[in-house]
């Protein structure tokens, strides 16, 4: 049971769900890749090559045919795809970072607000002179002086 809850657990982080949107998204976007590289990309290399496929993208040896078209739309639809989920990553982590600079900010500005005993680092009350939680005594701050 204890191996279950664990498991739930780890299928509930926002990572694990992120990357399976992740893979769901860049299948679709494969998709609008290969079709491009399939439709446009390939019959525009067949008419700067001449437009024939029996010899212009592809060379015979006996017994195997080299394909340079297929090839070539491999490397521009990974080109593509490489670059777009570079484009992704690249905004997600300055996404992550504005996150956690905002957070770490609002944390700053929690302590800074909330004086603590110097001896247990238990919140008190402003101008207090004894902790509420250990006991001890200590100095309460100055008050500010009005000019």
């Amino acid at each position: 049971m204890k191996l279950l809850d664990e498991f739930k657990e780890f299928i509930n982080q926002g990572n694990v769900m992120d990357m399976a949107v992740g893979v769901i998204i860049g299948g679709a976007f494969t998709a609008i890749v290969s079709s491009l590289t399939d439709d446009i990309i390939n019959p525009a290399i067949t008419a700067v090559t001449g437009g024939g496929t029996d010899m212009a993208g592809s060379l015979v040896v006996p017994g195997t045919n080299i394909d340079f078209g297929a090839f070539i739309s491999a490397v521009i639809n990974f080109l593509i795809v490489a670059a777009v989920v570079f484009a992704i990553v690249k905004s997600l982590n300055k996404l992550q970072e504005a996150t956690a600079a905002l957070t770490k900010k609002q944390q700053e500005e929690a302590e800074a607000a909330a004086p603590t005993c110097p001896f247990c680092l238990e919140e008190v009350k402003e101008g207090a002179t004894r902790c509420p939680h250990c006991g001890a005594a200590f100095d309460a701050p100055a008050a500010p002086k009005v000019a």
